[in-house]
């Protein structure tokens, strides 16, 4: 018989920041993730900084260990969470970077018929939007399922986070919780 939601184990959720910065609001984005997470997910952080830039002749002499910890994370996780910032209009190179490696090798790659939710936060007034969507397109060539709806770009990121890197804004906080439920719903669907 089926486990229902409520006595079902918790999903396993990969999280990480397409910024190296310690101090980057996506990475406090994912620590406050954590912190509200529903009891049916549980969200591992992943911290890019050992990822080395793609490179074809790199990948055929076999995986850097760090490149291989990342895609053995991403294949044994339910579902995958991505914060990233915007750079000049656009998805920044240390996120692109993570996909291209998660997208290899063709047809047997981690990322491949993998749930997939995006959020980020940025200083500026409409957040993270253009890097989303551009985000959203390499997701149709690595066959993800990116969740289309609830979008959560915090803007203005500055004014909702505190010093100590803690997200303090309430909206912001309740709609975090319900954007990680909605995700949780949305891996179930593919399970």
């Amino acid at each position: 018989m089926p486990q229902s939601p409520q006595t079902a184990a918790p999903l396993g959720v990969l999280a990480f920041a397409g910024s190296l910065r310690a101090g980057s609001y996506n990475r406090a984005l994912l620590r406050a993730a954590q912190e509200l997470a529903p009891e049916d997910l549980s969200l591992t952080l992943f911290d890019l900084i050992e990822v080395p830039l793609y490179n074809g002749d790199v990948e055929a002499a076999g995986d850097p260990p760090a490149v291989a910890a990342f895609k053995a994370a991403i294949a044994a996780a339910d579902g995958v969470l991505i914060a990233t910032p915007e750079y000049n209009h656009g998805v920044p190179g240390v996120t692109k970077n993570a996909i291209d490696w998660a997208s290899r090798p063709p047809r047997e790659a981690p990322l491949g018929g993998k749930p997939v939710a995006i959020i980020g936060a940025s200083p500026g007034a409409t957040g993270t939007a253009r890097g989303q969507s551009q985000l959203r397109q390499a997701f149709e060539f690595t066959n993800s399922f990116a969740m289309p709806q609830p979008e959560l770009l915090v803007f203005r990121a500055h004014e909702k986070f505190d010093e100590a890197g803690r997200l303090t804004d309430e909206a912001t906080r309740r709609y975090l919780k319900s954007f990680l439920e909605a995700f949780a719903a949305w891996i179930r669907r593919f399970a």
